[in-house]
């Protein structure tokens, strides 16, 4: 989250304060070592009925919002929604030894699940820094032992651990980059920020001129499961992977970025590459092996007239026209393709990075602005999404939900409870319209 929310506030808002920043992320980092081992002795300062009742209404906030179709991403809102309300529960609940227990082996399993998931992503795909990722994968899975463990304070320590852990690794992270970033340029990008070795997004993007865009960037998303002749459904798979079709021949998709009139990213390979089962294992691995010769498509219109019109879209009104074409012209001067490491999606993701960088932080209320993108619902989302991705790979159904997510934080919609309530106001005037109205003489 806190990358997230230095590349869209830009490189400019991290000089200036880069001193307050590294502040910030001590303070964080101290609080999280303290309540961590707090923790330890079994004798609690930290508000832990306080820290159940607010994640209850967050919990039940996101529900609402996820049901009520006012945002995208519901599937990940409603777990996380679901997620919040247990622990709440669990924290809340008279029974507090069950509770514990509860929390452990919950969080136990979450790190197990993620610490796994790191481990076995790293090893197949191979990216550069995947010893590090695999590291840190470990360390997760000690740290779900830990949880497993009664010891030292039989599970009654369970959540101020976890949020120590965080608030301490939120801490460091922000600390890093704000030394990392604190004497670039003014032609610098906050896309530094990136941890994929060979990503697109490490190369700077140039200063934004202030430019207005003439136009709307439009992202376009092929799904998997969109573009197979008659796929066979497989839940998730064919949602954010890849789909398969009757005869065995793999889709995966595919993903482009326009902004009138001049700029079109799309990436492809030159020569189609073979994705049948057999090879598709061997190809998912990010090593210079893989690299094949690329193309690039010339427009929208084009690249649809010759296969079918984009299933999705997403449409930003505001983003930085400069700073997207030095992106895109110091890309597309390598055409070398990556089906894991640098492939369409990837390149979009990148394209957008660079669109967006810096342009919520042009209107004044940096600070404020910088709270609020911290505790948007949609910056968890995105956050989580960027996660998964990068030690994985870019699809098109992962890039989908991104900018998804981004085009929430760029821009907002009302605050989810005046939301709720307008939405519950209209409906309700909707069935008192709608109702028989009894007249007495």
């Amino acid at each position: 989250m806190i990358r997230l929310a230095l590349l869209l506030l830009g490189i400019d808002f991290v000089r200036a304060r880069w001193r307050a920043l590294a502040a910030v992320g001590g303070i964080w980092l101290l609080i999280g070592i303290a309540l961590f081992i707090d923790a330890l002795d079994g004798v609690l300062y930290f508000p832990l009925q306080l820290f159940g009742w607010l994640l209850l209404v967050e919990g039940i906030v996101a529900l609402l919002v996820a049901f009520s179709g006012l945002a995208r991403q519901n599937l990940l809102r409603t777990a996380k929604g679901v997620l919040f309300i247990t622990i709440a529960v669990l924290i809340i609940a008279p029974l507090r030894h069950n509770g514990d227990f509860a929390l452990a082996m919950l969080f136990g399993l979450l790190f197990t699940i993620g610490g796994a998931l790191r481990i076995s992503a790293a090893w197949v795909v191979r990216f550069q820094g995947w010893r590090s990722a695999i590291g840190a994968g470990v360390l997760e899975l000690l740290f779900a032992v830990f949880m497993f463990e009664p010891w030292p304070t039989h599970y009654a320590g369970t959540v101020p651990y976890c949020v120590g852990f965080g608030l301490a690794l939120t801490g460091w992270t922000l600390i890093r980059l704000a030394l990392r970033l604190r004497h670039a340029g003014p032609d610098a990008s906050g896309l530094l920020l990136s941890t994929r070795g060979r990503s697109p997004s490490r190369t700077p993007t140039g200063a934004d001129d202030g430019s207005a865009p003439a136009a709307p960037l439009t992202v376009h998303v092929w799904t998997p499961l969109g573009s197979a002749n008659d796929p066979v459904r497989r839940p998730i798979v064919d949602r954010y992977i890849a789909a398969v079709d009757g005869n065995g021949v793999i889709s995966t998709g595919h993903a482009s970025l326009e902004m009138p009139p001049d700029v079109y990213v799309s990436h492809y390979p030159a020569v189609e590459i073979d994705r049948s089962p057999d090879e598709f294992n061997h190809l998912l691995m990010a090593i210079a092996e893989n690299d094949v010769p690329g193309r690039f498509q010339p427009s929208y219109a084009i690249e649809a007239q010759g296969w079918c019109e984009s299933t999705e879209k997403v449409v930003f009104a505001d983003y930085s026209p400069a700073r997207l074409r030095a992106f895109w012209s110091q890309y597309r001067s390598d055409t070398t393709y990556n089906l894991t490491n640098r492939n369409c999606s990837s390149t979009v993701v990148a394209a957008l990075e660079s669109a967006l960088e810096g342009v919520i932080g042009r209107g004044g209320g940096a600070w404020r602005t910088f709270a609020r993108v911290l505790l948007s619902p949609e910056t968890w989302v995105a956050s989580q999404l960027y996660r998964r991705a990068e030690t994985m790979a870019w699809t098109p159904g992962l890039a989908l939900d991104y900018a998804r997510a981004l085009h929430g934080i760029v821009h907002p919609q009302p605050v989810a409870w005046l939301a709720l309530a307008r939405l519950a106001t209209r409906k309700a005037s909707k069935n008192a319209a709608a109702s028989p109205v009894d007249e007495t003489d």
